[in-house]
Formats: C-alpha cells, structure tokens, sequence
C-alpha cells in the first residue's frame, strides 16, 4: 500500500467516527469537491455514495464541481451530474473560467447541453452555479509566486458571469444563485471589488495550514479560520457567503516547519471547524474526499 493509500485508509476510519459525532447540527448543503480529473460516471457514482455514507443520515449530500466538462471530451456534459441525479446529490455546478474566449465557450456548451438534456432533473439537484476558482487569487503578485497556474483578469471574469447569466434567462436554471470562488486576499483586494457586486453568493476558500504571515498548529486554526470567515462578511454586501474549500493535508513532504500535515491533525480540523459550520447552518464543501495524485495530498 502506498503512502496516500494508507493515509486515505486512516482518514477515512478516524474521519468517519468524526462524521458521526457531529452529525447532531446540520448544515443546509454539506458535502466535498470533487475534481473531473480521473473521474467518470462510475467513480463520481462511488464516491457520491461513499460521502452519503459518513453519516447515518447520509447528510453529506452536496458536491462542489470545477468544470463543467467530462475530462478527456471537447465539450461533453460532465459526467457527475447522471451520477448526482442516481444519487440524490445536490451539485454546486462549476464553470472553469482560468481560459481563453474559446475554453469558456465550450463550458457554456456543456452547461446548455445540461439544462437540455436533463431538464427539470437538473433543477432538481443544482443549489448554485460557480463561475471559476481561485482565478483572482492565481493571478495576483501572490499567487504567481506560488507557481499557482494561470488565472484570470476581473474584467474577463465579470464578462464571464453575464455570459453565465445570460444563458440562464428562461431556461431552467433560471432562478439558480450565480457566484464565485476564490480566497479572502483576493476579495479584500479593492481592484477586485466589482466580483462582490456581480454575483449572488460568494464562494470562499479558507485553508489556514498554508497562513503565510504565522505558522498556524491545527490547535490554533479553528481561530484563524473563524477570523478569516469574519473577515469576509463585512465585505459581501449583505450576499451569503459559502465555505467552498476548507481542509487539512495528510501527507506533505515540502513541508519543514510550521503546521503539520497528517490524518490526526485532518481529523482534529476537522472537529474543530466542520462541526461548528454545522452548528451555524453554513453551506460547505470540504476539501476533498477523494484527492488526484497530487502535493500536498488531502486524501
């Protein structure tokens, strides 16, 4: 067994035993992201299962998706949303907006092609739609000098949401809240003021193992991340803001000081920040049920 095949093993025991426990106070949508890389019908199908399973009450029924696109197709439908529909999973559709003019027009086909083939199905078990992630946050001075991948310019994104909204005007999805995704630096940077103001939610991603101005023990996330989300309502405008990513690593081999990755310590975030969105009703999807091949790995 490999080193993220016995961390997953072990997450997923002490994790589910977690699950239970806080399972007294329920959120209105709780659940993972999911990434298309790797994943089909059938895995999507397990996986949203697998989640359902954590808890007696199957209450980890959401599923926060990137793209809207099956990997490996040119514009096919993502094949997470059959999957969603089999298993009653509610699904924060994504677009991938981190394009050019030509990707995003190709999100916008398989988005169509959705609302056409699955129909009042689809309204059935989509709570929101998210326009990109993280693409403010890649794009700045901070994120280049994290090698972060390409990102997104807010003018291009905010023509990307009207196009979105646009596409929704008498179609199914029409009274569906539109949003974005990225984290607390990029929203409180004033250039970025307009993504506020354009959507309907705010998706924030919050990941206190990688604070950049201290080093955060998981004994002391619960408050950073408190602190983080805080931050955030002053600024959106009276809109509800979602926790889109939030997570601890259990495996990281770059890491030489500071927080410390393990299933443990995953296990305690865990405890200590999901437990008490569930006490105040927060939407969230947890980072990740089932992590790509990837550093630092979550899975």
């Amino acid at each position: 067994m490999m080193i993220g095949q016995r961390a997953s093993a072990m997450r997923f025991l002490i994790l589910q035993a977690t699950f239970t426990i806080a399972n007294t106070a329920l959120a209105n949508y709780q659940g993972f992201n999911y990434a298309a890389q790797g994943n089909d019908y059938a895995s999507f199908h397990n996986q949203f299962s697998l989640s359902r399973s954590l808890s007696e009450s199957g209450t980890f029924s959401s599923a926060r998706l990137y793209t809207m696109i099956q990997e490996g197709t040119d514009a096919s439908v993502i094949e997470a949303i059959p999957a969603a529909k089999a298993t009653q999973t509610k699904l924060l559709l994504g677009l991938w907006a981190s394009v050019d003019a030509d990707g995003f027009s190709k999100e916008l086909r398989a988005l169509d092609s959705a609302m056409n083939t699955y129909g009042q199905d689809l309204r059935d078990i989509v709570i929101g739609i998210s326009v990109g992630s993280e693409d403010l946050y890649r794009s700045s001075v901070l994120g280049a000098s994290k090698d972060s991948g390409a990102g997104q310019d807010i003018s291009v994104l905010l023509g990307n949401i009207q196009q979105v909204r646009d596409k929704l005007k008498h179609s199914v999805l029409h009274d569906i809240p539109v949003g974005h995704v990225d984290t607390l630096d990029a929203y409180t940077n004033h250039t970025n003021s307009q993504i506020l103001e354009a959507v309907d939610f705010i998706g924030l991603n919050i990941f206190p193992y990688f604070n950049q101005d201290q080093a955060t023990s998981v004994d002391a996330a619960a408050d950073s991340f408190w602190k983080a989300y805080q931050s955030m309502l002053p600024l959106s405008l009276g809109k509800p803001v979602w926790i889109t990513e939030t997570g601890w690593p259990t495996v990281d081999p770059s890491k030489t000081g500071g927080a410390s990755p393990g299933v443990e310590n995953a296990a305690k975030y865990w405890s200590k920040v999901a437990c008490e969105l569930q006490a105040r009703c927060i939407n969230f999807w947890w980072y990740i049920l089932a992590d790509p091949a990837q550093m630092p790995f979550f899975g």
